[in-house]
């Protein structure tokens, strides 16, 4: 029985996906690559496995612990990719390092990262993203952003929300208190995991005047439309702080050009990773879900790692994210069309083969009963597949 029951079981953090599920997914994704397409991103696929040091490249290494690591024939550790980002920049630096600039590519993958499961978080998850590498400006952060809305909105979602920050200006009023880099560290920690509690006791224990607290105290709570960015000015002393506004207010006039503001809402103490991420960076969040559904930022030194100093920004979306949004909504999923059950009596084959190809031609989705049947039964398993509609030749 225990064999039995190991045999049937699948590793921890994996799932499988029947059929209806794999239809929902595989159409998101398709209409995914189709609109990164039409924006002018590449699609590329990298290797599911590469060289352990090459995912641990400079900031990376605090990562290691949730890789699925192995070993290869001469012994190099190995590991599955736990996101796409670092395997693209590893590409665009060796074999496209001569293509020319900006790249824009694209992705639809699978990656592997070891951590609790929950709804809409297992260790294998799907993202569809893109990167966009050769340009510091702020017009190609906009059009990252603009495209990652495009994205939602194509995958069925209406409801939801781009949370717009920029971690130059976190660490602009930190930088202008004099904190040390321990304490920063644990700020900058705290807010990555939105731990607000830990983030006030580190903020409570400074010797820093009751105003200099004040105003640490407030950027996680820094949220709010365009208005937000003039009232932060206030708290940007230096001029680290003050670009990192002025480089948002740009973004976010582009932003309005797409036609896309009414999606974007400013969060001045949206983080994410510190050591990655190096100007803006943005979250989608939508009701009935805790976590977010698509995420990215500018990361202009992740490139310089692999020899190749390149600005850089981009994002991923969730698939299983969104599927699990759109059921918890209760909106319709895109799937893969069923037109029609094609069944026959005795003897119909040859035309039930003729008619099958006929159809298919016409762009119909046709399955073609194997064997002959009654028309009672042939209605029966139209039914229980879910085709539309029943072709029976008597």
């Amino acid at each position: 029985m225990d064999k039995e029951r190991l045999t049937l079981e699948i590793p921890y953090g994996m799932r499988d996906f029947l059929p209806v599920e794999a239809a929902e997914k595989r159409a998101i994704e398709t209409s995914l690559a189709e609109l990164f397409a039409a924006w002018g991103y590449d699609e590329v696929v990298t290797p599911t496995i590469e060289y352990l040091d090459n995912l641990t490249l400079g900031t990376s290494h605090a990562l290691e612990p949730h890789l699925f690591k192995l070993f290869d024939k001469d012994n190099r550790t190995l590991a599955l990719r736990h996101e796409m980002t670092t395997p693209i920049a590893r590409l665009a630096a060796s074999r496209l390092r001569d293509y020319p600039q900006p790249l824009k590519l694209s992705y639809v993958s699978s990656v592997f990262r070891y951590e609790q499961t929950q709804a809409g978080r297992q260790c294998e998850f799907h993202q569809a993203g893109v990167e966009l590498m050769g340009s510091s400006t702020a017009f190609a952060d906009a059009e990252v952003i603009a495209l990652a809305i495009q994205g939602l909105l194509r995958a069925g979602l209406s409801d939801f929300t781009i949370c717009l920050g920029q971690v130059e200006f976190a660490s602009g009023v930190m930088n202008q208190f004099h904190l040390s880099d321990e304490v920063k560290e644990k700020l900058q920690t705290a807010l990555e995991k939105h731990d607000l509690v830990s983030y006030r006791s580190v903020i409570e224990a400074l010797d820093l005047p009751d105003k200099a607290k004040k105003a640490l105290n407030q950027l996680p709570l820094l949220n709010g439309g365009e208005e937000l960015l003039k009232k932060s000015y206030a708290l940007a002393l230096n001029e680290q702080s003050r670009r990192a506004l002025d480089n948002l207010g740009e973004i976010y006039r582009l932003l309005k050009d797409y036609g896309v503001e009414k999606y974007v809402r400013f969060d001045l103490g949206i983080i994410r990773d510190f050591s990655y991420y190096t100007g803006m960076v943005f979250e989608a969040y939508t009701p009935e879900l805790g976590f977010p559904l698509a995420g990215g930022g500018r990361y202009d030194h992740l490139l310089s790692d692999f020899g190749n100093a390149c600005p850089a920004t981009g994002f991923a979306i969730g698939i299983e994210r969104i599927l699990l949004a759109l059921t918890r909504q209760s909106l319709e999923k895109p799937d893969q069309p069923k037109d029609v059950y094609l069944s026959y009596a005795p003897g119909r084959e040859h035309d039930a083969i003729a008619k099958a190809q006929e159809l298919r031609a016409e762009g119909k989705v046709v399955e073609l009963a194997l064997a002959a049947q009654e028309e009672d039964e042939a209605k029966a398993q139209q039914a229980a597949k879910g085709y539309d509609s029943l072709v029976y030749l008597a």
